[in-house]
C-alpha cells in the first residue's frame, strides 16, 4: 500500500467505506477528518519449521525443550483455542505446525506419557471439525479425543488449587496440568491483550481464578486492553501467572502473524478508498451490492467461511515473560500507527465477527463488547476520543442468538439487562448465582455454549468505553429498543449522528475513523497543552507523553 497511514480528509476525499456487521456502508466525512489506516502485512517468515525448530532450541530465559525431556515424564500440551486469530487461519494453521515440531521431538526423546488440551477455560468447547481443522489430520486422526480433548473447566476434580497471590488473588488450574511434569503452552498471540501469562493462568482456568480479574472493578481500573502496561487485567493474570510459574515447570512458545486478513479478491477492504484502481473501486461496489442483495447466513458465509492468508511473523519460545517481550514488539510493529491528540468524535465500523461469534451470529451483547470494549481499546497511550466525547459506530444490532453458542445470552440480555445496566450491581446481585445455573453449565460442558459466567464478563469487557465516552451513537440499528437497552441512541444515517452530537459537543468537532479491521492501534500522544482534558489519574500514567518526546 502506498497511501499514508492518517489520511486528514478534504473536499475531495471519496466517501470511506465501514462495515456494518455484514454489511459495507458508504460514509461521508467531513474534511479535516482523520482517518486511521492499517499498516501492510509484515513480510512472513521464509521458514516456518524452521523457526519453531529454532526458537525451542534457542528458547529465551530457560533450557532448550529438549533438555527439559526425558522418558516416563508427563507431559501437557496446551493449546489456544478458535476465538483466533479471525477470520480462521488457512491451513496449516501456525499451531498444527508447532504442534507437529513438538510431538516430533517427545517421540525423540522417549517421551509417550502427553495430552493436548484445547484451552478453552470458559469459552466454548471446539467440535471435532474445528479441532482438526487447527491440529491437522494426522494428529487429530491420532489423539482424538483421548489425548486430543477440549477442558472442561466444570468437570468435578478438572481444576486443582496452586496458590495465592500476594494480592489473594486464587490460582487453580486445569489438574492434569498441575500433576505434570512439564506444561507446553502453544499460543497465537493476535493482539497485545492474547498471550504471556494470560495463556496459562487464564486459559487452563476456572471460576476461583477468572472472578478475580474478570470483574468490574478490575475493568474500570484498565486504561487500554490493549495496552498491557496500561492494564489492571494484565496486571492480576501476571501475578496469578508469576505465581504458576514459580510452582510449575511452564514452556510456551508464542507465535505471531501479520494482519493479512483477506486473500487478493478483498484486499481492497484494507486500502484508503481515494487510492483504489479503477477495477477494485468496481470490486469493491459490487461486493456492497452483492451483500445488500443477500440473506444474512449467506453474507456471513463470504467472511467468515473463507479462511485468512495470515502469515506467521515470528516464533519464540522459553520462560513466559521473556518470550512475550518479543511477541509484544512484533505486535507493536504490525499495528501501530502514531497520532498525536484526542478527538471529539470516534467513528467506528462494528465488523461482522468478534472472538466469542465463530461459526456464529455476532449478538447484541457481543456487539456492545466490540464497539466499547475492544475496538475503543485499540490504543496506546490516551483513547483516541476525549473523555466525555461520542463514540458513534455502524451496526444493524439485530436481536439474533445463537442458541446453541449463546444461549445464556439470550436471558441476560432480555431479562437481567432490563433491571440494570449498572456493571457493580450485576456483578453483586446476579453473577454468582447464574454461573451456578446447572442448565447452562451442562450445555457448556457437553454442547458447545459459552459458560453462563461469560455473558456477565463480555459486559464488563465494555466498561471501559461506557465510563469514558459521554455519549455513544449507533448508526443503521434495525430495532430502537436493544440498542436502548445497552444504553445508546440510534441514528438512521451519519449526519443525523453528527447533528445528535452537536448537541452536547463542539459545533465543529474533531473527528477521527478507525478504518478497521484488519487490526489497527493507535499509537496517542497528547501534547502538553492537552494533559488537563485528562482525568488526572491519566495526566501521567504509563504511555502518555507529549507530542515531542517520543513514544516509549
Amino acid at each position: 500500500m502506498s497511501h499514508p497511514l492518517v489520511v486528514t480528509l478534504d473536499h475531495k476525499s471519496k466517501p470511506r467505506v465501514l462495515f456494518s456487521g455484514d454489511r459495507l456502508v458508504e460514509v461521508d466525512l467531513p474534511p479535516g477528518t482523520r482517518v486511521i489506516y492499517p499498516r501492510p502485512p509484515l513480510e512472513p517468515l521464509r521458514d516456518v519449521d524452521a523457526a519453531i525448530r529454532y526458537a525451542i532450541n534457542h528458547p529465551h530465559n530457560s533450557d532448550p525443550l529438549f533438555a527439559k525431556l526425558k522418558p516416563g515424564m508427563k507431559v501437557f500440551i496446551a493449546v489456544d483455542d478458535l476465538s483466533l486469530p479471525l477470520p480462521p487461519m488457512r491451513r496449516p494453521d501456525i499451531r498444527q505446525r508447532v504442534l507437529t515440531v513438538v510431538l516430533e521431538l517427545l517421540g525423540q526423546y522417549g517421551v509417550d506419557d502427553y495430552q493436548i488440551c484445547i484451552a478453552t477455560a470458559f469459552h466454548r468447547r471446539m467440535t471435532a471439525d474445528e479441532v482438526r481443522w487447527i491440529v491437522g489430520d494426522k494428529i487429530f486422526d491420532a489423539h482424538w479425543p483421548k489425548r486430543l480433548y477440549n477442558m472442561d473447566a466444570e468437570k468435578p476434580g478438572a481444576l486443582k488449587y496452586v496458590g495465592k497471590t500476594e494480592l489473594d488473588e486464587i490460582v487453580e488450574l486445569v489438574t492434569e496440568a498441575v500433576e505434570s511434569d512439564l506444561i507446553i503452552y502453544v499460543n497465537l498471540n493476535l493482539v497485545p491483550m492474547d498471550g504471556g501469562h494470560k495463556s496459562v493462568a487464564v486459559g487452563l482456568s476456572g471460576y476461583g481464578s477468572l472472578k478475580a480479574h474478570h470483574n468490574p472493578y478490575v475493568m474500570r481500573k484498565c486504561h487500554s486492553y490493549l495496552d498491557p502496561n496500561a492494564s489492571e487485567l494484565n496486571s492480576s493474570i501476571e501475578r496469578q501467572g508469576r505465581v504458576a510459574n514459580k510452582l510449575l515447570n511452564v514452556f510456551t512458545i508464542e507465535t505471531t502473524v501479520n494482519n493479512n486478513m483477506y486473500d487478493k479478491p478483498l484486499q481492497f477492504l484494507t486500502k484508503n478508498e481515494d487510492e483504489l484502481s479503477g477495477l477494485e473501486a468496481s470490486g469493491l461496489k459490487a461486493l456492497k451490492l452483492t451483500l445488500d442483495k443477500l440473506p444474512q447466513p449467506a453474507r456471513q458465509a463470504i467472511f467468515q467461511k473463507v479462511p485468512s492468508p495470515f502469515g506467521v511473523t515470528g516464533v519464540n519460545a522459553g520462560e513466559t515473560e521473556a518470550v512475550h517481550v518479543h511477541t509484544i514488539k512484533k505486535l507493536h510493529d504490525q499495528y501501530l500507527v502514531p497520532i498525536t491528540g484526542q478527538a471529539d468524535i470516534l467513528v467506528l465500523g462494528v465488523p461482522y465477527i468478534s472472538p466469542y461469534s465463530v461459526n456464529a451470529f455476532t449478538n447484541p451483547l457481543l456487539v456492545q463488547v466490540m464497539a466499547q470494549g475492544y475496538l475503543f481499546n485499540l490504543y496506546r497511550g490516551a483513547p483516541m476520543v476525549k473523555k466525555g466525547g461520542t463514540l458513534i459506530f455502524f451496526h444493524p444490532v439485530t436481536d439474533k442468538f445463537d442458541n446453541d453458542q449463546h444461549a445464556p445470552y439470550i436471558e441476560f440480555v432480555h431479562r437481567i439487562l432490563p433491571e440494570t445496566r449498572d456493571a457493580l450491581e450485576l456483578h453483586k446481585k446476579y453473577e454468582a448465582k447464574f454461573a451456578a445455573n446447572p442448565a447452562y453449565i451442562e450445555m457448556f460442558r457437553t454442547g458447545t455454549a459459552y459458560h453462563p459466567a461469560h455473558p456477565f464478563f463480555m459486559w464488563y469487557f465494555g466498561e471501559a468505553g461506557r465510563q469514558w465516552v459521554g455519549r455513544t451513537i449507533v448508526v443503521g440499528a434495525d430495532n430502537e429498543y436493544l440498542p436502548k437497552l445497552m444504553g445508546w441512541e440510534t441514528a438512521t444515517n451519519f449526519p443525523e449522528a453528527l447533528r445528535m452530537a452537536a448537541d452536547t459537543g463542539p459545533k465543529n468537532p474533531e473527528i477521527t475513523v478507525l478504518h478497521c479491521p484488519p487490526i489497527v492501534m493507535a499509537d496517542v500522544t497528547v501534547p502538553e497543552h492537552q494533559r488537563h482534558l485528562l482525568p488526572a489519574d491519566r495526566r501521567y500514567g504509563k504511555g502518555i507523553v507529549a507530542a515531542g518526546e517520543g513514544n516509549r
